[in-house]
């Protein structure tokens, strides 16, 4: 055999994968920007000393363990969660509850997409596709129908609006000045067409929020009652949906090898090779409702304790919601960009910063909207003025600075400039006075 690295299946044999069996199976086996990006983060089990266990169901519980929660670089973040439930079973600080929360949120949204990846090796690409198109996101989903069942629409908003700004300022911004000056003696080029197709989708999200907000500065204004505006948002966020799942035929079906990372970006040394899964099916789908289910918890704890931690930290509910959630929320996807971008792979970096911003705008909102629908609770789509115009010019900068296929440390700097003038002024606006009108 060529390689004598033992990978654990469900059976509990071991099974050594070839180099043949490897670029076989890896073809078939389509690979995404985001599984990629999460890749990077992730390292090697050693389980020679696991498959030394003769009982077989006793090794597999050790592999399953090893491989899902040593498997990552950020695996210590993990010690935040059983922190986190004690603190919050003791009513410990409040504020500590919401720090550790956040803390443990980092590492499961990487292991989601793990396990999705891994559910997709039997399912096979499409299926996969479809699982990362729902799963991508799934802390915000969640924090945002917990948000919402407590009647906390502002948060949901503001996090929402956080994240879309987060991916297209912070994370865009960082990877490409990064990889700016990472390679100055080299030109940075990119493949404009997935950017474009996300910058469409991210204007037409865009125009679905601008409509609700002109609905009360328009010459009538006086006669249009918060009911229509919320018709109008009801109607927008189907419109939404029917764009994201045309967006995800032509990702997985019509457009497939636009979406899809080129080998020469895939055999990279630091990334470990996912040709072949490491744990079964069952294995991962019950890791995979688990992990939900923790990302459940935790996000119920970071909304019930945000009105705690803006008192004791003296930051405001909204500066919270829209600048540290996404940033810790989403710290392992933005960590696997900034890799890609420094090695000069911006294909990757696109994929994971516009992809994220699409999904969340253009799926995670409309879906939290039409979920707020069903429970009876109202939330449009009027952002208000300030956070739909950071919206606005946030989109349209992206799009202006991915427009020539090209990129230099100076457009990154640009984007993490107006990332640090729209922080400062969420950090300066105080929302006490806005919560009604969201």
């Amino acid at each position: 055999m060529a390689s004598t690295e033992p990978w654990l299946l469900e059976n509990g044999s071991v099974r050594c994968l070839t180099k043949d069996m490897k670029h076989g199976h890896g073809h078939s086996h389509c690979r995404t920007a985001h599984n990629m990006s999460s890749s990077s983060l992730r390292k090697k089990s050693d389980l020679t000393l696991v498959s030394k266990v003769r009982q077989d169901f006793l090794r597999n519980i050790l592999v399953n363990l090893q491989v899902v929660l040593l498997g990552t670089k950020l695996s210590i973040l993990f010690l935040a969660i059983p922190f986190a439930i004690a603190a919050e079973c003791k009513n410990f600080g409040r504020s500590w509850v919401f720090a550790l929360s956040l803390l443990g949120l980092t590492p499961l949204a990487e292991r989601v997409s793990f396990l999705t990846e891994q559910i997709a090796f039997y399912t096979g690409p499409t299926v996969g596709g479809l699982l990362n198109a729902t799963c991508g996101n799934a802390t915000e989903l969640i924090i945002s129908i917990l948000a919402l069942v407590q009647h906390k629409v502002d948060v949901v908003k503001y996090s929402l609006l956080g994240s879309i700004l987060s991916n297209l300022l912070l994370v865009l911004g960082t990877s490409l000045f990064c990889g700016g000056i990472a390679n100055l003696q080299n030109e940075q080029k990119f493949d404009r067409k997935q950017a474009d197709v996300n910058a469409l989708l991210l204007l037409l999200g865009l125009l679905c929020h601008v409509l609700p907000l002109m609905f009360r500065y328009s010459g009538n204004a006086a006669e249009l009652t918060g009911a229509e505006t919320l018709a109008l948002s009801r109607a927008s966020c189907v419109v939404m949906l029917i764009a994201y799942i045309s967006y995800i035929v032509f990702q997985l079906w019509t457009h497939r090898q636009l979406f899809e990372a080129s080998e020469d970006e895939e055999e990279d040394s630091d990334v470990v090779p996912d040709e072949s899964p490491v744990i079964g099916f069952w294995s991962a789908f019950v890791w995979l409702v688990l992990m939900t289910g923790i990302i459940a918890l935790l996000s119920e704890y970071v909304v019930g304790t945000i009105e705690a931690a803006s008192e004791s930290w003296g930051l405001s509910v909204c500066f919270i919601s829209v600048i540290l959630l996404p940033i810790v929320g989403n710290a392992a996807e933005h960590a696997g960009a900034v890799i890609f971008a420094f090695k000069n792979k911006l294909d990757i970096t696109l994929g994971v910063a516009l992809g994220s911003a699409t999904q969340i705008a253009m799926f995670v909102i409309p879906l939290s909207a039409i979920v707020a629908w069903i429970i009876g609770i109202d939330m449009n789509l009027d952002f208000n003025l300030l956070e739909t115009s950071c919206l606005a010019l946030s989109i349209i900068i992206t799009a202006f600075s991915l427009q020539d296929g090209t990129s230099h440390y100076l457009k990154g700097l640009v984007l993490l400039l107006c990332y640090l003038v729209i922080g400062a002024c969420f950090f300066i606006f105080e929302t006490s006075n806005n919560h009604e009108t969201l």
